[in-house]
């Protein structure tokens, strides 16, 4: 496998009343994954996503950004949050411009871009995310999902190489979160390493290729998502349940192996109505 874009060894975090909320965490994220981090409230997702964003630096342990430790220097943790985007579960956390045109400008513009390298970062990232026709409305009059739109075009705008997501699904019905898979298809098509924080496990059996389960600060596994929603002590001992589908699929076809079994209701009864013609 090729060196990781981002890696973890050995982080440890704690708050100021002395909780610890990361213990020695070893993680590495590759170009083009996508990864579901799984946890209870509390496990730990949101603290790991601000230390690999750059938000927060470790108290031990060494965050490395292909291959390089990530220093404490400010210029350092620039690098690191330059290559890796952090999306708010809730977009009025993220969302502060006046138009979505100033919102999404914001990064780059941070940067110190030349004022052309600023409006083509904006447009691109903008058309990328189906937001282009709403460039000059205020965010605050846009629908959900639209403002879930937003916020990533804001991270695409900075070119990352790994955008973290939390909780991208949290409030949205069937329909945008339909679109927002299609969404986060096309970010994996065009090359972005993804990591997903969420407590919906049927979207995370559907979309992630591997999953890593967190509880009390902990990493308790990392593996192919097929081999965590097998493990059943795993999946009681984090809080967590098997996705739907995966259980009806553990019933209906003994002989497959986790790997091969269904990862959406329609794949299931397809797969059944093979079967039993």
């Amino acid at each position: 496998m090729t060196e990781p874009l981002v890696t973890l060894r050995g982080v440890t975090y704690a708050y100021q009343d002395g909780r610890p909320a990361l213990e020695g965490a070893d993680l590495a994220l590759h170009a083009g994954e996508r990864v579901a981090l799984l946890g209870a409230n509390g496990a730990g997702k949101s603290t790991l996503f601000l230390l690999l964003s750059g938000v927060l630096a470790p108290e031990r342990g060494e965050i490395l950004l292909h291959g390089a430790p990530v220093g404490r220097k400010e210029k350092d943790l620039q690098r690191l949050r330059r290559a890796v985007g952090l999306v708010f579960q809730n977009p009025e956390d993220q969302l502060l411009g006046a138009t979505v045109r100033a919102e999404i400008s914001f990064g780059p513009m941070n940067l110190n871009l030349p004022e052309p390298d600023v409006r083509a970062a904006v447009d691109g990232a903008a058309a990328a995310m189906h937001v282009d026709a709403l460039l000059d409305r205020p965010p605050q009059y846009l629908s959900g999902g639209e403002k879930k739109r937003v916020t990533i075009a804001d991270i695409l705008a900075m070119s990352p190489e790994l955008v973290l997501l939390d909780e991208p699904t949290a409030s949205l019905d069937p329909g945008h979160t339909a679109r927002l898979e299609e969404t986060l298809d096309d970010l994996h098509r065009r090359g972005l390493a993804l990591l997903i924080s969420t407590h919906d496990v049927a979207f995370a059996w559907r979309w992630a290729d591997r999953a890593v389960v967190l509880s009390g600060g902990r990493i308790l596994r990392d593996a192919p998502a097929a081999e965590v929603f097998a493990d059943g002590a795993l999946l009681e001992r984090a809080g967590l349940r098997r996705p739907d589908v995966f259980a009806a699929a553990a019933l209906l076809f003994p002989d497959l192996a986790p790997a091969a079994y269904p990862r959406t209701a329609a794949e299931l009864e397809n797969q059944y109505r093979r079967r039993n013609p």
